[in-house]
């Protein structure tokens, strides 16, 4: 995964979930005890839809998952800044990240659940939340392809006095998607350079898509 990551920018793990593990956690999405906002996209121009940002302690589940991802994604995270010259360092555990978010204000949990439906849409974007942004993100796609038409995930990568590269990817429930944070290190002539990427889903045509967002650093 790590090579991929490094060489592709982006890594889309088939399967990463059992089927039943998807729908449990989907199913969860009703139930306010476990979030601490809510937002309709609409209203902030970000699209359509909505999602909740989860409240701590995060669901066992969420915590593992966003633990043992975190583990596996440091070292690559570590080599990645060191090729775009960036002095940031992660320590191997995600509980000593964030307690380096929280000496920068930034203490609250960035783990979500999101819900389209039809005519629904994310807009591009990025998700930084404050000075502290762990290089990757992941996205667990708890939705079957049967369940809704559309709903692509769409990533755009923007290059230097270039056009930019777009990358459409269709996944089924249970996939695993990690993308870069804000940016990757692409080697060139001279070196290493960056591009920035923006992501965001496409319009659902019809039906239900429901998606686990894991974000490595908190918000302020």
């Amino acid at each position: 995964m790590d090579e991929q990551l490094l060489d592709d920018g982006y890594v889309h793990l088939k399967q990463f979930l059992g089927r039943s593990d998807c729908i449990a956690l989907r199913a969860t999405f009703g139930d306010d005890s476990l979030f601490r906002s809510r937002v309709v996209m609409e209203r902030h121009n970000f699209g359509r839809g909505e999602y909740k940002y989860y409240a701590y302690p995060l669901p066992e589940p969420i915590a593992q998952l966003r633990e043992s991802l975190y583990e596996r994604l440091a070292p690559a995270a570590n080599r990645w800044n060191e090729r775009l010259n960036v002095p940031q360092r992660y320590p191997a555990a995600q509980q000593q990240y964030l307690l380096d978010c929280a000496q920068h204000g930034q203490t609250r949990p960035t783990a979500l659940m999101l819900r389209y439906r039809t005519g629904d849409y994310n807009c591009l974007h990025q998700d930084t939340y404050g000075e502290l942004a762990f290089p990757f993100q992941a996205t667990l796609f708890l939705s079957s392809r049967d369940e809704y038409d559309g709903g692509e995930f769409v990533l755009v990568e923007q290059r230097p006095r270039a056009q930019s590269r777009p990358i459409v990817i269709a996944p089924d429930i249970g996939d695993l998607l990690v993308i870069p944070n804000r940016y990757r290190p692409v080697k060139g002539k001279n070196g290493y350079f960056r591009t920035v990427f923006r992501h965001g889903v496409s319009e659902i045509r019809s039906g239900e898509r429901f998606a686990l967002g894991i974000i490595f650093h908190d918000a302020q």
